[in-house]
């Protein structure tokens, strides 16, 4: 809604001084004159608690919300600016995004009016050359398959064939793949031709199946002859990743002639490199409607990844329908100006909104189920809880003072408490809802980024520590974690969690995943302490990361720069010693949301390093080529 407000900011470097501070202009082009009024933004460049600030009164900061008043008699008339400076940020801005997100005016009488923003500019900035993201690219081979297959011997064929069809003796089983895959293609490529068809059409390349134990699970063989293919299978997964193969090189084909080509004879043996291929995303800081996790999920099975990953619950909302608590998503789905839980990363004036109703859940694990996509539920737990604690107070020590420990990001007491046996109660109900709604072997509680001091002044937590002989925050969290683990096992459930689970005196290892995701070594310090890991790095594998080091390019940068070269060329084994590399079972993308305001936004950090992902968790590391992946990657699907 343009209100006739426009807030800029410029970063002024200081010296030595890192840190630096941003400058604001607030103008007022609208036909009101402001008087006696608040200045709200949202900004990951965070202050300290007691900012200098020059020509302005600091308020108040929660997390990303940053709250202003203007000088004693101030009023901006039409055309008029407001300037201001803050100085004193507990990080230096080094992205054009991470300056003010969002912004509104807040006047006397209560009205939230919103203010438009743009890039945060860098003073002093000099323009440079930014390399291209991708190499120009080369094919050696003229065949168009994402990711490339573990072996490939194929010669190109002059014609591509019209469609592919099943033969008559294609069991039910067969003719529904074909007809799944060729959906997903519909559904990514709404232009382009149909691969197959399970009716006989004259002039059509026969497709031949046999379901053989030969093949490893989720592995395929495809045998390309003059009149027909054969594909070799062993399971639901091997026989989707085979169809989707032959659906590449045939949509590859009738795409750019010029370049792709259709196998006339060969064979493809193919199977995944790990077994876990995931790629995370959070709906809490940005809410991803039903049918754009439908998409997302679409990609993956193009791209043959096999986990989604949903973080459905942060500090910032609460986004699972739980019928037992209605007033999880009541309260605990929406930012708003008046409500408890404040505009944070992008939000604005207007409130903001949305959950996942049971419905929905079903109907996107079904969705997952055909194309051979599990859905792992994350519930953070036991902190980033600080819409839980909105929604539900009494999983807090209501004689603990209310703002006795932040996190890193700035929630001021946002881990439910585990002394408290409310807190089981509220678990086992929730576990009940989870368990009913995603069949998926896993559950994830999330154990990150707990603050060191969480609950130290709680005296119902002291209680428990005395009385259980423990230390810290870190044993609390442990308690705490291994009454999870027991509640998810009376459930036939496995407990998975980020790298901190293993923190205090730690989970049972058995059955248990852990995902590192701070630095890559420390996914060998957890295999050596018996635990199953997923490699997740923030260095290679977050798909927030700003893809170089110039201002003006988009995202993150608490784990460096990540160009798509980076994150291809990473091997996730690394220094695994032999002796542990089976319990490194795969390789996954995260992408967190803070910087994600817009689609453009998400289709830019998130493609081709999905894509590069994708690869390395299926591709042999001697069959790898970073020419090849650029000449293919423009071609991949976005959101």
């Amino acid at each position: 809604m343009a209100s006739g407000l426009i807030l800029e900011n410029v970063w002024h470097p200081l010296g030595d001084d890192v840190f630096g501070k941003i400058s604001f202009a607030l103008h007022n082009f609208s036909d009101d004159v402001l008087t006696d009024f608040k200045l709200v933004y949202t900004c990951l460049t965070r202050t300290v608690e007691s900012p200098i600030c020059t020509n302005a009164t600091y308020l108040r900061r929660v997390a990303n919300f940053h709250e202003l008043s203007t000088p004693a008699d101030f009023s901006l008339k039409q055309g008029e600016t407001w300037r201001f400076e803050v100085e004193g940020f507990l990080r230096a801005a080094v992205h054009r995004t991470d300056g003010a997100k969002s912004a509104y005016v807040t006047t006397a009488d209560g009205k939230h009016i919103p203010a438009s923003v743009g890039d945060l500019l860098l003073d002093g900035y000099e323009a440079s050359k930014v390399p291209p993201l991708l190499a120009e690219g080369h094919l050696e081979r003229p065949f168009y398959m994402q990711p490339w297959p573990a072996n490939a011997e194929l010669v190109p064929a002059k014609t591509c064939p019209p469609i592919i069809s099943a033969t008559e003796s294609a069991s039910t089983e067969e003719r529904a793949a074909m007809l799944t895959i060729n959906q997903l293609q519909q559904r990514l490529f709404p232009e382009a031709q149909d691969a197959f068809t399970a009716t006989p059409v004259s002039g059509a390349r026969l497709l031949r199946f046999s379901k053989t134990q030969a093949q490893q699970p989720s592995g395929y063989q495809l045998t390309f002859n003059e009149a027909d293919v054969l594909l070799e299978y062993n399971d639901k997964a091997g026989l989707n990743y085979g169809l989707t193969t032959i659906a590449q090189l045939h949509h590859g084909a009738k795409l750019d002639a010029a370049k792709f080509s259709f196998p006339a004879v060969g064979i493809i043996k193919d199977e995944p490199r790990y077994s876990w291929r995931g790629c995370h995303l959070d709906v809490s800081r940005q809410f991803y409607p039903k049918d754009d996790i439908k998409r997302i999920l679409d990609i993956l099975a193009w791209l043959k990844m096999n986990v989604f990953h949903w973080h459905l619950n942060d500090d910032e909302s609460w986004r699972l329908e739980v019928k037992a608590y209605p007033e999880l998503t009541e309260i605990g789905a929406t930012r708003s100006p008046d409500g408890p839980l404040l505009p944070q990363l992008g939000n604005g004036a207007e409130p903001a909104s949305g959950h996942y109703t049971h419905d929905d859940v079903r109907e996107i694990v079904s969705h997952g189920a055909k194309l051979c996509v599990d859905i792992l539920p994350e519930i953070d737990l036991p902190g980033h809880c600080t819409a839980t604690l909105a929604a539900i107070q009494e999983l807090s020590d209501g004689q603990e003072a209310p703002d006795s420990y932040r996190s890193v990001q700035g929630y001021p007491n946002n881990a439910i408490n585990p002394a408290m046996e409310e807190t089981y109660i509220f678990l086992d109900k929730l576990f009940d809802e989870l368990v009913s709604l995603f069949p998926f072997r896993y559950i994830h509680v999330g154990g990150d980024e707990v603050s060191e001091n969480a609950w130290l002044h709680s005296p119902r937590a002291r209680a428990l520590m005395e009385r259980e002989g423990l230390k810290n925050t870190f044993d609390l969290q442990a308690y705490f974690l291994k009454r999870v683990q027991d509640m998810l096992h009376q459930r036939g459930k496995r407990l998975a969690g980020w790298e901190e689970v293993s923190l205090g005196t730690g989970v049972s290892r058995e059955d248990t995943l852990l995902f590192p995701w701070q630095a890559p070594e420390v996914g060998i310090n957890l295999a050596e302490q018996g635990y199953d890991v997923v490699m997740a790095p923030g260095q290679a594998y977050y798909l927030d990361m700003a893809q170089s080091d110039d201002w003006y390019e988009p995202g993150a940068s608490w784990a460096g720069t990540v160009p798509p070269e980076h994150t291809y060329t990473y091997e996730p084994e690394g220094d695994f010693p032999e002796e542990l590399r089976p319990r490194m079972k795969g390789v996954q993308a995260c992408i967190w949301c803070e910087h994600f305001l817009t689609r453009a936004y998400f289709n830019r950090l998130v493609f081709p390093r999905l894509c590069a992902i994708a690869e390395a968790g299926w591709t042999p590391k001697e069959n790898k080529s970073w020419q090849r992946f650029s000449a293919l990657a423009p071609y991949t699907p976005k959101l």
